[in-house]
């Protein structure tokens, strides 16, 4: 990388920082005429009506920096392309809550936007199957529109926590930059990386500061959706690009916390004879808010966990672990999470001794 390379994407993350935050300002101006606000109420903790208005400046803010920077290379422009589609499609929903099954279908389009203009699929599993040349074929686009719909909707189920979500993609998209930049693929590492600082300037106006104690702005369904959407295009570039391969088994343990947490929650409901897509208190995040800690606490300790459960699982690689093995932990750590879950009183309650080293609570807890 020579000093003018690193100069230029400098002044490009910078301008990309700026734009998302000065944008996602202005979004919060208009928000009250387009009825774009999330008003209090059931199990909703704000106290006041809140623009759900971040995602439309973070779009912006890519857009432009695209446009300003010509970085449209690997297909970026069919990106917001289908985000632009989502992005809409978001927004009347936070205006008008559509029904799940128009959402669903809108979030298929985009999948096969992305695989049949940008050619991005998941097709390569050699590595998660443990079965040298494994391809899916003909099931290829129906696995990819199935991985696409089950990570934008678990990241769209974990937004409830202010600073939450938007630190969870930044800690991902952070990772996947790292994973390219050391596979040598400087480009798609910048791409990453801009997205990155595109949510971060929302998680200035989103993250709870002894200056600022709640909230300006969410994401709503339109950011979040965007949001789930770039994570999956970019484990797809990784891991299915052969000119800079990154293993598949890599992909889920870089947005580990978000996953496991809506696998374990949809398993729970559907064993409760509900529907898994049911709303309820039992996310990672609201046991968390239960047991005392605050939500400024709960998004900067689960953005540390997420780096360092990444970086493990990296290394493990690097050193040579089975692909195989890699897996099945992934699978343990979802069974871990259930098992400690699965009570949610004790659950609440163990979280509760480990910001407080009371005992007593965890007892009393245990006894019901």
């Amino acid at each position: 990388m020579t000093p003018a390379f690193l100069q230029f994407h400098a002044i490009q993350l910078l301008a990309c920082l700026g734009l998302s935050m000065i944008l996602v300002r202005l979004s919060m101006q208009c928000a009250g005429l387009f009825g774009l606000l999330d008003h209090p109420g059931g199990r909703k903790d704000h106290e006041a009506p809140t623009p759900v208005t971040g995602g439309i400046g973070i779009f912006l803010a890519l857009l432009i920096s695209g446009l300003l920077f010509n970085s449209f290379e690997f297909h970026l422009d069919i990106f917001f392309i289908a985000g632009a589609w989502l992005l809409v499609i978001g927004v009347l929903d936070d205006r008008f809550e559509l029904s799940s099954l128009i959402r669903f279908a809108a979030q298929m389009i985009a999948a096969g936007i992305m695989i049949y203009y940008a050619d991005l699929r998941a097709n390569e599993l050699s590595d998660v199957v443990g079965i040298h040349g494994f391809r899916l074929g003909l099931l290829t686009p129906v696995f990819t529109i199935f991985i696409t719909l089950g990570l934008i909707n678990a990241l769209n189920m974990a937004d409830g926590s202010d600073g939450y979500l938007a630190g969870q993609v930044m800690v991902a998209l952070g990772l996947f930059a790292a994973l390219a930049l050391y596979s040598g693929n400087l480009v798609l590492a910048m791409q990453c990386a801009t997205f990155a600082v595109a949510a971060l300037g929302f998680w200035f106006w989103n993250m709870r500061f002894p200056w600022q104690p709640r909230a300006r702005v969410f994401l709503g369904d339109a950011g979040s959706t965007l949001l789930g959407f770039a994570v999956v295009w970019f484990a797809l570039q990784l891991t299915q690009n052969p000119q800079h391969p990154v293993t598949p088994v890599l992909a889920p343990w870089m947005i580990a916390l978000p996953v496991l947490d809506c696998v374990v929650l949809m398993l729970d409901r559907i064993r409760q004879g509900r529907s898994p897509f049911s709303a309820d208190r039992n996310h990672m995040h609201h046991l968390l808010l239960d047991a005392g800690f605050t939500p400024a606490y709960i998004a900067l300790s689960m953005m540390l966990l997420s780096v360092l459960i990444g970086c493990i699982a990296a290394i493990a690689v690097r050193a040579g672990a089975t692909r195989t093995w890699v897996v099945l932990a992934y699978f343990c750590l979802i069974g871990a999470y259930w098992a400690f879950s699965f009570n949610r009183q004790r659950a609440v309650a163990w979280l509760r001794f480990l910001r407080t080293g009371d005992k007593h609570e965890t007892i009393v807890f245990n006894e019901k």
